[in-house]
């Protein structure tokens, strides 16, 4: 793996399977009495977050808190940013105060490639979400969830619809809504396309971006006509905070139109997911009838969020220790505690 996780792009088929297979390891843990790992005791983790968040923001605070390492929260607001300060002497502060990875959310697109290619900061940068560009540890641990209930435990195969158990092969994944403004679509377009899987894109066409043709996908404007055929449907919020324009008549037409009901939900084959990044607009994208169906994953998602940033942190930093530590019950050693 690289030094730096910035872009879903950046990831090799190898380098996706080695995290979703270490994130196996990882979720071992929260069924522990003591969810916590030594593997990176002694190094300092920086939330660094120009926007608000609430499940990606506390997922690393856990992630990074389960394996040992020191944890630094730091928000836009209250701070140093709010007069005015510039990245590079937040990079550069952080950097004095020994920071061993930084976990960057910003609303322009780049910054984190910025932060990482600009000399200010020694250790590893991560992702977090940057304004509409990429969100890559919620497109792992989007694939990791579908994985994980396709093959039932994450491993093996077998499961309906195909597939091959390590990766997404064979699966088609269909991903709803306002794609124009959605880190979290483009992420998953380059890591399911990489992973194996063939994605379509729906939406209107106002929320299509420009260049899309380019993307490793297919594209419709009829979330009617996939259904029958998708093995997880992802739904994604309208991005109205995004937004400067009316890119659709009303919100009645649009959940007409693309909104996941009951009755478009009956249409997928019975193993189909339904998956949703949150945070959900019931009543418009998905209906509450959906949402709270035990085909719907949003809140396994957010537990898998944190074994797969775990695996994340663990990977790009470089842990001394085994991914995951001998039993509670195994006898201490010399040897177990190096």
């Amino acid at each position: 793996m690289k030094r730096h996780l910035i872009s879903a792009a950046d990831l090799t088929r190898d380098d996706a399977v080695l995290i979703l297979d270490t994130a196996e390891e990882m979720a071992r843990v929260a069924d522990r009495p003591i969810k916590k790992l030594p593997t990176l005791r002694g190094r300092t983790v920086v939330n660094l977050f120009y926007e608000d968040s609430t499940r990606t923001r506390i997922s690393f605070e856990a992630a990074a808190k389960r394996l040992s390492a020191d944890v630094i929260n730091f928000s836009a607001k209250g701070s140093s940013v709010s007069k005015g300060e510039s990245l590079k002497d937040t990079a550069l502060t952080l950097e004095a105060m020994g920071a061993d990875a930084v976990v960057i959310r910003h609303p322009d697109s780049g910054a984190p490639h910025r932060l990482a290619t600009s000399g200010w900061i020694g250790g590893s940068v991560l992702n977090a979400g940057d304004g509409t560009h990429e969100h890559p540890t919620q497109a792992l641990l989007d694939a990791f969830t579908m994985r994980r209930r396709f093959t039932g435990s994450g491993g093996g195969s077998g499961s309906p619809g195909g597939g091959t158990g390590r990766d997404l092969s064979g699966r088609h994944i269909t991903i709803v809504g306002d794609i124009l403004h959605s880190r979290v679509a483009r992420s998953n377009v380059h890591l399911l396309s990489t992973l194996g899987a063939e994605v379509t894109l729906v939406a209107p066409p106002t929320l299509v971006p420009v260049g899309v043709g380019s993307w490793p996908c297919e594209v419709t404007y009829d979330l009617d006509s996939v259904l029958a055929k998708s093995d997880a449907v992802m739904m994604l919020r309208v991005q109205r905070e995004r937004m400067k324009d009316a890119f659709f008549p009303t919100e009645r037409e649009y959940a007409r139109r693309y909104g996941l009901d009951g009755e478009r939900m009956s249409r997928m084959p019975a193993h189909a997911l339904v998956m949703h990044p949150g945070p959900m607009n019931r009543g418009m994208e998905i209906t509450a009838e959906v949402a709270d169906s035990p085909r719907c994953t949003a809140v396994e998602q957010v537990t898998n969020g944190v074994s797969i940033r775990m695996a994340a942190l663990y990977l790009l930093l470089g842990g001394s220790e085994p991914a995951v530590s001998p039993r509670p019950d195994t006898p201490r050693t010399e040897e177990n505690d190096r």
